[in-house]
C-alpha cells in the first residue's frame, strides 16, 4: 500500500533522479567512492548492494562493475543469494550506514547536503512507479507525492545529525 509523503505548505522540495541532473549527488549511483572495512567501493549503491550478500565472489563482481545501473540489473538475478530481505529493517540500517559513510568521506557532498536547509528531500521515481521505487522514493502525481521515500527520509535524518 502506498503512503502519501506529507509536504508542509511552507516547505521547499528538493527532488533528485539521475546523477547528471540537479541534486544527483543525493542519489546512491553518484560517483562518490566509499571505503568500508578497508575495501573500496565505486559508489554508495555498490556498497549498499554488497551488504545484502555474504558471498565474496558476489562482492568482487559488484566491485568490478563500473556502471551502477548495470549493477542493479545484475543484482536482480542474484536475489536468491541475499542474506536479508530488501526494504526490511536491516536493509534500512545498511542504507543509513552507507549514507553516513558517503557524506563523512566526501566533505564537498556533506556541504551540499547541509545547503539543502530544511527542504524535503525526495528521490523522484515518477518514471518507475512500481517495485521498490515507491519504498525508497516517491512519485509525483497531480501535484502530490506518493511513496514512502525512505532514502529521502534517511538523507534528512543525516542532515539533522550533522548540523
Amino acid at each position: 500500500m502506498e503512503k502519501k509523503v506529507v509536504i508542509k505548505t511552507n516547505q521547499a522540495v528538493i527532488s533528485f533522479t539521475k546523477t547528471a541532473l540537479p541534486n544527483g549527488y543525493l542519489g546512491n549511483m553518484f560517483a562518490s567512492p566509499i571505503v568500508y572495512k578497508g575495501e573500496d567501493w565505486r559508489t554508495a549503491e555498490a556498497l549498499f548492494q554488497s551488504l545484502r550478500f555474504d558471498d565474496t565472489s558476489i562482492h568482487e563482481m559488484i566491485k568490478q562493475e563500473k556502471s551502477p545501473l548495470m549493477l542493479k540489473i545484475k543484482i536482480k538475478s542474484l536475489r536468491s543469494h541475499m542474506i536479508l530481505d530488501p526494504t526490511k529493517e536491516q536493509d534500512i540500517e545498511n542504507m543509513r550506514l552507507v549514507l553516513r559513510l558517503k557524506f563523512e568521506q566526501h566533505p564537498d557532498l556533506r556541504a551540499l547536503l547541509l545547503s539543502t536547509g530544511d527542504a524535503l528531500l525526495i528521490e523522484d521515481v515518477s518514471k518507475r512507479k512500481s517495485g521498490n521505487g515507491v519504498f525508497w522514493g516517491a512519485y509525483l502525481s497531480e501535484g502530490e507525492w506518493y511513496g514512502e521515500n525512505k532514502l529521502g527520509q534517511l538523507l534528512m535524518e543525516l542532515r539533522e545529525e550533522i548540523l
